[in-house]
């Protein structure tokens, strides 16, 4: 983007004088761990950012990295499927 181009109207939001928002614009909820794939923040979070407070945000954005390992579980796969995993038969 050069200096003449203007900037997208939405981006304005993400740089306000504040906390910065853990969004990476990458918005799909995971549908058992029930967390923002991209932000890792909960529905509810997300939901509350603007009306929270610096030091609850704070907060959650400490979290945040410790809610990463939820996403990344395997399921199994075929292995899982057919009973031959670790351990299995």
């Amino acid at each position: 983007m050069s200096e003449q181009d203007p900037p997208h109207a939405g981006d304005e939001v993400w740089k306000r004088a504040e906390i910065e928002s853990p969004c990476v614009k990458l918005c799909q909820i995971h549908p058992e761990e029930r967390l923002c794939v991209g932000c890792l923040r909960t529905l509810e979070e997300i939901g509350m950012w603007s009306r929270m407070s610096p030091e609850a945000r704070r907060t959650v954005m400490e979290e945040l990295p410790s809610r990463a390992p939820r996403l990344r579980k395997r399921r199994g796969g075929r292995a899982a499927r057919q009973g031959s995993g670790p351990g299995g038969a």
